[in-house]
């Protein structure tokens, strides 16, 4: 059995959620004008997860959705590709025989809440990843986690991610439902000990993460790889709808991670709406393509 009190003893992050304000201040204060730049909101292009994660999606809805990522280059030739398209599982497959670009196929388990059984979330990983799945965004536990049940969820993120084999592993932390920023922080390190690729603030579906939450998240990656060595992703997701929102977000990555997690390996972006945002921004005229 892993002593969790050993492993959260050995991180030392003591900030309260008011110095974690000021130093968010500080960061956009001091970064964000040399961020908001023309240049970092077209490349932001190429970190975004294009997402479809509806209650109506159905195979017409997902085929277009492919065939306009697949029209890009001709459309908007000056954009590049985003970073992946996330679907549901039940999607995956269509994805892949849709899909004609370089673009990785993420896919979600357990989600939206991570209420059931780790042997479905197991199935579900190699299902997805049968049909042609690449990256695995999974929920973490956080009912379990909070109730200090840290060996379960630490098993269960361990058992998945061996079921992923060769795909990336991103851990859902749904970041707005913990106490304190303590809490997250601690969830944060099981995860990455675990094994996360990636550590992602929320779903989109219950409490949207805040750059707060970010701000602690990267904190603890940082502390993370300077104690291992091992470098893990940062995702952001839900409520990311204009550019401003992006560029936010990219500047705590940038004041807390540096220009190293800038690119879109190990800085990602879950959205939907926002890419036609940054389409509307770098052609100066409105776009409504995705």
């Amino acid at each position: 059995m892993k002593n969790f009190n050993e492993l959260f003893s050995g991180y030392n992050f003591t900030l309260t959620e008011g110095q974690i304000k000021e130093n968010v201040k500080t960061l956009i204060d001091n970064l964000y004008e040399n961020t908001d730049r023309p240049s970092n909101i077209k490349e932001l292009f190429g970190h975004i997860e294009i997402t479809s994660l509806n209650t109506t999606d159905n195979e017409d809805k997902i085929v277009s959705l492919v065939e306009k990522i697949n029209a890009l280059d001709e459309e908007f030739p000056e954009m590049g590709k985003p970073a992946a398209i996330c679907v549901y599982p039940a999607w995956v497959e269509t994805v892949k025989n849709t899909l004609t670009e370089d673009v990785n196929i993420t896919t979600v388990i357990g989600f939206p809440s991570a209420q059931t059984f780790i042997e479905t979330k197991v199935a579900e990983t190699g299902l997805s990843l049968m049909a042609g799945a690449n990256e695995i965004d999974m929920v973490i536990s956080v009912g379990k986690f909070l109730q200090g049940n840290y060996e379960e969820v630490f098993e269960e993120i361990q058992e998945i991610k061996l079921s992923c084999r060769d795909a990336k592993l991103k851990v859902i932390l749904e970041a707005g439902l913990y106490p304190t920023p303590q809490d997250l922080y601690k969830a944060c390190i099981l995860a990455m000990e675990a094994g996360a690729d990636y550590i992602k603030t929320s779903t989109g579906k219950d409490a949207v993460a805040s750059l707060y939450n970010a701000y602690v998240m990267c904190r603890a990656i940082n502390d993370f790889h300077e104690k291992t060595g091992v470098k893990v992703g940062f995702k952001a997701a839900g409520g990311i709808v204009t550019t401003q929102d992006a560029l936010l977000y990219l500047t705590v990555v940038k004041g807390v991670l540096g220009e190293d997690w800038v690119n879109p390996t190990d800085f990602r972006i879950g959205a939907s709406r926002l890419a036609n945002n940054i389409l509307t921004a770098v052609t100066k005229e409105e776009v409504k393509y995705f």
